[in-house]
């Protein structure tokens, strides 16, 4: 037989996407592992996501994460989604298998394993969580799933912040609550875990973030941040400075890539080329 010159083909679609490195982490734990997968990190607009859909399949990819816009948007397009997926009500991950298209939802796994390898447990913890969308979703559930003793979600719509607290109580053991956020909003007392699920700050709007009373921040909280570009967000050098420990969105990204490499490639991500790579990108 012929060498084969076809790669398999994975990537991001999102808008904005300029600023995601995941392809640059996923290329890296390719070539570690000696596999022909190419990442391609394309800008799909919420107009062109139909034809983006049906490109996936025409052009035999083997799958696809989806980030800001399309998290909730592709539910419709998928032929099965796996149980977490369908109670978060987001999928990041989808696998293409003999043509169907298979939906999952890794951020929220990502993120409790990024606390673990920090030393840092949900169990028993009062968790808070700024946003209510996709991302957010995840979070909430799977840090619920993990023994948090309760969930406040804060969000600037009520509706949503409603309904991602009815989930909680619903699919988990775990009590959630939700608060409508107000300016200069006031973390909760006995926050153990403060949570930033929304882009803002995210690349190129780094000059931004959260509107909350950073003085109710204090050194007994574990402050981290969904955003990854930059590493080190204005949000999480506001809470440095009142003395929490803090955790940047790198780590949740490593982790949810290296189980998004699994779910394509059926091989044990290379996590630590994976994350060396993503610190020389940022240079840390």
């Amino acid at each position: 037989m012929g060498k084969n010159y076809r790669a398999e083909l994975v990537g991001v679609f999102g808008d904005p996407v300029d600023g995601n490195p995941t392809g640059v982490m996923e290329e890296a734990g390719f070539a570690a592992k000696g596999l022909n997968y190419r990442y391609i990190t394309m800008k799909v607009t919420p107009d062109g996501f139909d034809d983006a859909m049906k490109g996936l399949r025409a052009m035999n990819m083997k799958g696809i994460n989806l980030t800001m816009p399309h998290k909730i948007k592709v539910l419709p397009y998928l032929d099965e989604i796996s149980p977490a997926a369908k109670i978060i009500g987001a999928v990041n991950t989808v696998n293409v298998e003999n043509g169907k298209l298979y939906g999952d939802n890794t951020d929220g796994r990502g993120f409790v394993q990024a606390l673990k390898n920090e030393g840092v447990t949900s169990s028993g913890k009062n968790v808070v969580i700024l946003g209510a969308g996709g991302a957010a979703k995840a979070i909430a559930v799977e840090c619920a799933l993990a023994g948090a003793s309760r969930i406040t979600i804060i969000n600037r719509s009520e509706e949503h912040a409603k309904e991602l607290a009815e989930t909680v109580n619903q699919y988990t053991d775990a009590k959630a609550e939700y608060l409508i956020w107000q300016p200069a909003q006031k973390i909760p007392q006995g926050t153990d875990i403060l949570i930033n699920g929304t882009p803002i700050g995210l690349h190129p709007n780094t000059e931004e973030r959260p509107d909350i009373d950073y003085d109710t921040i204090n050194q007994e909280m574990i402050v981290s941040d969904v955003v990854f570009n930059p590493a080190e967000t204005l949000f999480l050098k506001a809470a440095a400075e009142k003395g929490a420990k803090t955790i940047s969105g790198l780590g949740m990204l490593v982790c949810q890539g290296a189980l998004n490499f699994t779910i394509w490639t059926g091989e044990e991500a290379p996590y630590d080329a994976m994350y060396e790579k993503l610190k020389s990108e940022f240079e840390i």
